[in-house]
């Protein structure tokens, strides 16, 4: 009996340690890997707590409302960030952004997800060498193109791509660090575009390696002017260390983080959001939703982007 209340004990504990956690804002590299998990594990606080609820055990029930009151209010920014509001009346764009895996070789489900999105800019990043000489399948419907060079890695070769409906002017290529960059002629205006992939945190990679290469995504920005969007893959949700360095020192704002992204095998309530669309405060989104599967691990962000409201 002992035991058995020793192990519920823990059920409740855990997410509410997760939650507290998350809350303090602490920037070490443990607390960062617990806060990318905020939202999964405010789901999985819920289930338990209805499952308390069949086996009629109200007390535990009870107690699991703390874990999910904690977690959500730990994971609310991710999901209610600070937006700009839209602009009544003004034109916007559409942007797909995916990270498609270095090793797909799924050429249909990647051209079907883009053309169903019906996008009018296409940001890609991991473009392996299964799917890069399919390129003009993919994106055929796509006359601006702008391409980074092949990057030698461990897991295989990647490419990452903007291609848009409007022209594209290139910005300088940053080399410390996985992007590319546009300016495209919208009928926004001239929107500077980023398509970004950051690397791994850690345990799986050293935890300076994401801070060092958010500063030279901020270095890069500094010298644009004007409108911009920074998509990708991050590595990290929007509420944790590296999300939280892109609003407080590049001043950009997220989209709204839910539902999850990665990995793509779960249901997406249980994922993460850690494929970001980052945007400057003179632009505001009007929806963001999910594309459909590539075949990646990691799920298509679709989003809908226009002028702020002065």
């Amino acid at each position: 009996m002992w035991a058995g209340r020793f192990s519920l004990a823990g059920l409740v504990a855990v997410p509410t340690f997760m939650a507290l956690v998350a809350l303090t804002g602490m920037r070490n590299q443990y607390a960062d890997l617990v806060a990318q998990f905020t939202a999964p594990a405010f789901f999985a606080s819920v289930a338990l707590g209805i499952a308390f609820l069949l086996f009629r055990k109200r007390r535990w029930a009870a107690a699991s409302l703390v874990p999910a009151a904690l977690l959500l209010l730990a994971v609310s920014p991710q999901w209610f960030p600070t937006a700009s509001r839209p602009e009544a009346g003004a034109a916007s764009i559409r942007l797909y952004s995916a990270n498609l895996w270095v090793r797909n070789r799924d050429v249909e489900a990647i051209a079907a997800s883009i053309r169903q999105a019906d996008a009018d800019v296409v940001m890609l990043i991991e473009l392996g060498d299964p799917t890069a000489p399919h390129l003009d399948a993919l994106i055929g419907d796509y006359p601006h193109r702008i391409a980074s060079p092949r990057i030698d890695r461990p897991n295989g070769d990647v490419r990452s791509v903007i291609a848009s409906r409007y022209p594209l002017v290139a910005l300088p290529r940053p080399d410390r660090f996985e992007a590319v960059g546009a300016t495209a002629m919208t009928p926004l205006g001239p929107v500077n575009l980023v398509s970004v992939h950051l690397t791994r945190p850690w345990p799986f990679e050293e935890s300076w390696g994401q801070i060092s290469q958010t500063m030279a995504l901020d270095e890069m920005l500094q010298s644009l002017s004007g409108p911009l969007v920074v998509a990708g893959d991050f590595n990290s949700v929007s509420n944790a260390r590296i999300g939280k360095m892109v609003q407080r020192d590049i001043s950009l704002r997220p989209a709204a983080g839910f539902p999850g992204t990665w990995p793509a095998a779960l249901p997406s309530l249980f994922g993460i959001t850690i494929d970001q669309v980052y945007v400057s405060p003179d632009l505001a989104f009007v929806s963001r939703r999910l594309g459909q599967p590539t075949g990646s691990d990691h799920r298509p962000v679709v989003t809908e982007i226009t002028r702020a409201a002065p």
